[in-house]
């Protein structure tokens, strides 16, 4: 099978784990377990380029596997400890009162058909780097998986330090500034972004046309984490929310991490 077929081929997985998804989500009237699925659907489509990738090089596949395996897993376990027991996220809700009776059909191309374009979109250079034979691992696949591995501990670090702030009552309203909130506002963004830029690189590596398009991937990726989903809407509630943050804002890198800056006040 060329590119192009398992590329199709992965898309209507997706297409059809987002449609079993939304009619589930219609039974428990919650949207956000697409939120969960998210780091899921990664996985179930990586695993089915390795299926159809025969003549793929052995070791890159596993690894490539195995890198989107324990990221998928991971966030999804964290969105889903996270936001289970809160109910359906606030936006989700908004847009059901917004929608009305609308919103059950309307949910599907807005939540689920969405994300799941945005999914298959974006794991293209997973499917690059399983489908070349080009000789296994070398200097690439290992500056792809460092790469990888910082965003992981940026993403999974910042998660749990911020969960174990959140966790004590006193810290209500406050502003976490310490550990890897020390140098990047947004650290699991950061390490979202820059283990795409991970797999990337060991699809490029490959040397393959194929491994260098698909920079299209973490490209989009970065964009949204940046301007659209991530940093731009998160920064604009919390300025109201919490007074600290605009001093957080003057010393603290938004996105790379850098070295703390010193307030101006």
């Amino acid at each position: 099978m060329s590119f192009l077929e398992i590329y199709a081929a992965g898309g209507l997985v997706i297409l059809a784990a987002m449609t079993i998804l939304w009619l589930i989500s219609l039974l428990v009237k919650d949207a956000s377990i697409v939120d969960i699925f998210w780091g899921i659907g990664f996985v179930i489509t990586g695993w089915v380029y390795f299926a159809l990738t025969p003549d793929g090089a052995p070791g890159r596949k596993w690894l490539i596997g195995v890198l989107v395996t324990i990221w998928g897993l991971r966030l999804a376990g964290y969105i889903a400890w996270r936001n289970l027991p809160k109910g359906e996220d606030f936006r989700y809700r908004q847009w059901r009162e917004q929608y009305g009776a609308r919103w059950w059909w309307l949910s599907y191309f807005r939540v689920f058909l969405l994300q799941g374009v945005i999914m298959w979109v974006v794991s293209a250079p997973l499917l690059a780097a399983q489908i070349s034979p080009t000789p296994d691992l070398g200097l690439p696949d290992l500056l792809g998986a460092a790469v990888w591995g910082v965003g992981f501990y940026f993403e999974a670090v910042g998660d749990w330090q911020m969960a174990r702030f959140k966790a004590k009552p006193e810290n209500k309203g406050k502003v976490l500034s310490s550990g890897v909130w020390r140098y990047t506002r947004h650290p699991n963004y950061f390490g979202d972004a820059a283990q795409w830029w991970g797999f990337w690189l060991i699809a490029v590596g490959t040397l393959s046309a194929a491994g260098l398009l698909s920079v299209f991937s973490p490209a989009l990726m970065t964009f949204l984490l940046l301007r659209v989903s991530g940093v731009a809407m998160l920064e604009k509630s919390l300025r109201d929310a919490k007074p600290q943050y605009k001093e957080y804002i003057e010393t603290t890198s938004a996105f790379f991490p850098c070295p703390p800056r010193k307030s101006r006040q």
